[in-house]
């Protein structure tokens, strides 16, 4: 007789049938990023064929290089700093020196397997996808879905990952990219999310023309209340499919003093 246990409970559980939505975007060359960070590049450098072993065998592999806030990512709270200070008081010239964040680094970000909630922002207000430059206000989120709790995982539909396609406007440096206030951002506080994610590259409203003169959201999440915050998420998916609340998962890379690091997460539903 096989003994019950917490794992083999979990276990039976999955083999009960569950499915994963993606909530993430696919990397490749010449997707839209932030003109702050690099931009992601992979190419092979060894094709099949190049080498041939004895037997008949090949290999193929490639080169990767990016940054820590390209594509679907989450922010570490090395990321920003304010008035001097990273979260906690942390001085953050003084964490920096030698090349990583010796405190808050990307290797802290923990593991998360909680709660996911869907605010639907422009679901709820009726259209596919939000003007460029709109703010994203407390009412908004309180108006868009299952409320987060402690612990949870907030992820903000916009729709404009429908422009992920086209980089001009997605990345909208002329017009503007539709956002989280900062009254949306106290609200997301408020009720002490882990992570905040979004379908936009700043997470944050950016105003036509602005860029990223200014990002206060980044402050009231990273700095003031230790909060992660994901950028590009893909949503439409999840939109499409009705998700309001589900198991969130996400792990990212243990990268020792980065800021940031790429991520794939997913809804876990039964």
């Amino acid at each position: 007789m096989t003994t019950a246990t917490p794992t083999r409970a979990l276990l039976d559980a999955i083999a009960g049938g569950v499915r994963t939505v993606e909530l993430g975007q696919p990397l490749f060359t010449g997707m839209p990023c932030s003109p702050n960070h690099p931009g992601f590049r992979m190419t092979l450098i060894r094709r099949h064929g190049d080498m041939v072993r004895a037997d008949g065998g090949s290999a193929s592999n490639e080169m990767i290089v990016t940054g820590g806030h390209v594509g679907t990512h989450v922010d570490a709270l090395s990321h920003v700093s304010h008035e001097g200070c990273l979260h906690g008081g942390v001085d953050a010239a003084e964490a920096q020196v030698g090349g990583v964040h010796r405190e808050h680094g990307a290797e802290t970000i923990p593991p998360m397997i909680t709660r996911g909630v869907l605010l639907d922002v422009a679901a709820a207000r009726g259209v596919d996808v939000l003007e460029p430059g709109e703010a994203v206000t407390a009412a908004d989120l309180a108006a868009a879905g299952p409320e987060p709790g402690p612990g949870d995982v907030a992820v903000i539909r916009t729709g404009w990952a429908r422009h992920f396609g086209t980089a001009a406007t997605y990345l909208g440096q002329a017009d503007g990219v539709p956002g989280v206030d900062e009254s949306g951002a106290a609200w997301l506080a408020e009720r002490g999310v882990v992570a905040a994610g979004s379908d936009t590259t700043a997470f944050e409203l950016i105003p036509p023309g602005a860029g990223h003169a200014v990002l206060p959201v980044h402050r009231i999440l990273l700095v003031e209340n230790g909060i992660h915050i994901i950028e590009h998420l893909a949503l439409e998916d999840a939109s499409a499919e009705g998700l309001t609340e589900f198991v969130f998962v996400m792990a990212p890379l243990r990268i020792v003093g980065g800021t940031g690091s790429p991520v794939r997460p997913v809804a876990v539903l039964a």
